[in-house]
């Protein structure tokens, strides 16, 4: 009999994990003031439902976290993610098996008392998920655990090698180290030579980072966009004004956006040529 790979499930299943025992402890709190009275059964059901999820959440995250907990550097990230998993799914196994009790004894006049526990017990158990969350949502985005390999499609993991190029070449102009954002950008065309973002992205590095605007107009000439890409033929004519406008041309700026506004009118396109033919006549 095939078996289930669970790990490719995990992102899905503690989203409803997460959901299902935030939702069913706030009812099981509200269900304390008596009504109305259809909320201390829903409370249970989402209770009950969200500790069977957090099992399978569990499962599918000690069957995901191999290939991330050999990145380098996200092995502490991935256990901490894991200890608060399994604390969180104690804690909601808990106060379902709490619920179970209370479902059991719903004729019992004292049955109240089995639901304040399990309204205590729950925010304990909503503390755990939320911890676990966290550090998972921390392990996502500041290590990249699971980035691009989730589908187990090797494009996945050559866009994440893509999105690394981009980032870190922002994160390098950002900090004013110029020549390490155009050697970034640089060895990414080499492996994505026919990116045409990335040789976008190369013709406003000649212009941002180099100080080279009649480099970028000639790197921007040999960028075959798509006629109908509505989004990189305005990317394109917005980086050619800016480099005639560094070079010291604002007519051909003007002109390059023109050339774009006729196929696609766009007021903020057409506001930034009006704006640069009203600045080229007080010249």
């Amino acid at each position: 009999m095939p078996t289930i790979d669970l790990a490719p499930m995990h992102p899905l299943v503690v989203h409803f994990t997460i959901a299902l025992a935030v939702v069913g402890v706030l009812f099981r709190w509200v269900s304390l003031l008596g009504r109305p009275a259809f909320l201390s059964p829903a409370a249970a059901t989402l209770i009950i439902l969200a500790a069977g999820a957090a099992v399978v959440s569990s499962e599918s995250g000690e069957k995901a976290h191999g290939p991330v907990e050999r990145v380098p550097g996200a092995r502490a990230a991935v256990v901490e993610h894991e200890e608060w998993g399994e604390r969180a799914e104690k804690a909601l196994l808990l106060l379902g098996a709490i619920e179970l009790v209370g479902l059991a004894l719903f004729k019992w006049s004292k049955v109240r008392a089995v639901r304040v526990v399990a309204a205590v017990v729950g925010l304990g158990a909503v503390f755990c998920v939320y911890e676990a969350g966290e550090h998972g949502g921390a392990l996502v985005y500041s290590y990249a655990g699971g980035v691009g390999i989730r589908s187990g499609d090797p494009k996945d993991v050559e866009r994440l090698l893509l999105a690394g190029y981009y980032h870190q070449a922002m994160s390098e102009r950002k900090a004013g180290r110029s020549a390490e954002a155009s050697a970034t950008i640089a060895e990414a065309v080499k492996r994505y030579p026919s990116e045409v973002q990335l040789q976008l992205l190369s013709a406003e590095s000649l212009l941002v980072d180099q100080r080279n605007p009649q480099g970028a107009l000639e790197a921007l000439a040999l960028v075959a966009v798509p006629d109908d890409s509505r989004p990189l033929r305005f990317q394109k004519a917005n980086l050619a004004a800016d480099a005639h406008l560094a070079a010291g041309e604002p007519n051909q700026a003007i002109a390059a956006l023109e050339e774009v506004a006729r196929v696609f009118p766009n007021p903020r396109l057409q506001q930034r040529i009006d704006r640069l033919k009203t600045e080229a006549g007080k010249r």
